[in-house]
């Protein structure tokens, strides 16, 4: 059973930049491929960057260039840098870890871009 938590949410102003982190607990962390998911009010909760266990990357379009996803194996530790931030980005930011049979997510992290 593996267990996250997200963090480093929090009110930034248009331009400006976050990184959320997410720990992991009580699993192999090097053998989960791992990712962000994002949801805004009234909204479906829509995937953001996915990271594998080889470091490969994936973004959504609306966030390339400004988001970069890493991880550390070492921290059990998965990290999202968002930069350029802008107001439709303001969403709970959760993470979420997959062996490809079962997911697990974190409780969330709220990021809220206003001026």
């Amino acid at each position: 059973q593996v267990q996250l938590v997200d963090s480093g949410g929090g009110w930034v102003q248009p331009g400006g930049s976050l990184r959320l982190s997410c720990a992991a607990s009580g699993g192999i962390f090097s053998t989960y491929a791992m990712g962000w998911y994002r949801q805004a009010p009234g909204k479906q909760r829509d995937g953001v960057a996915h990271i594998t266990t080889s470091g490969n990357t994936n973004y959504a379009d609306s966030v390339k260039g400004r988001f970069t996803i890493s991880r550390d194996n070492a921290k059990s530790t998965m990290y999202l840098q968002l930069n350029s931030l802008k107001p439709d980005d303001t969403a709970v930011y959760y993470c979420y870890a997959t062996d490809g049979l079962r997911t697990y997510w974190a409780q969330g992290t709220q990021v809220t871009v206003s001026s």
